[in-house]
């Protein structure tokens, strides 16, 4: 059984900054691709950024320059630290990894359960 945490969500002010973590647990044998995505209410869910082990990140065009993915891969965390947070970067942020475990061949999508993230005065 694979679980993605999620940590690091709340109510910031417009400006400000927030740091959000994701560990992955549980039989894995490895982790590829990490990334945040996000979903406000009434729209559908989209990419926020996506890291590989070793590729260089991948940004929405709306969150570039403002947010940094990183990760730990001894930790099997991603991290998404925000700044100059946007009342528009409100949202549901979930978290998901391409995950091999030790009875799968392939890789399987896992998600978070997301951490809300509001910005607001």
């Amino acid at each position: 059984q694979v679980q993605l945490v999620e940590s690091g969500g709340g109510l910031v002010q417009p400006g400000g900054s927030l740091r959000l973590s994701c560990a992955a647990s549980g039989s894995i044998s490895s982790v590829y691709t990490m990334g945040w995505y996000r979903q406000a209410p009434g729209k559908q869910r989209e990419l926020v950024a996506t890291i590989a082990r070793t590729a260089r990140p991948n940004y929405a065009d709306s969150v570039k320059g403002r947010f940094t993915i990183s990760r730990d891969n001894a930790k099997n965390t991603v991290y998404l630290q925000m700044n100059s947070l946007k009342p528009e970067d409100t949202a549901v942020y979930y978290c998901n990894a391409m995950i091999q475990t030790p009875s799968n061949i392939g890789a399987t999508a896992y998600w978070g359960q997301g951490t809300q993230v509001t910005v607001s005065s």
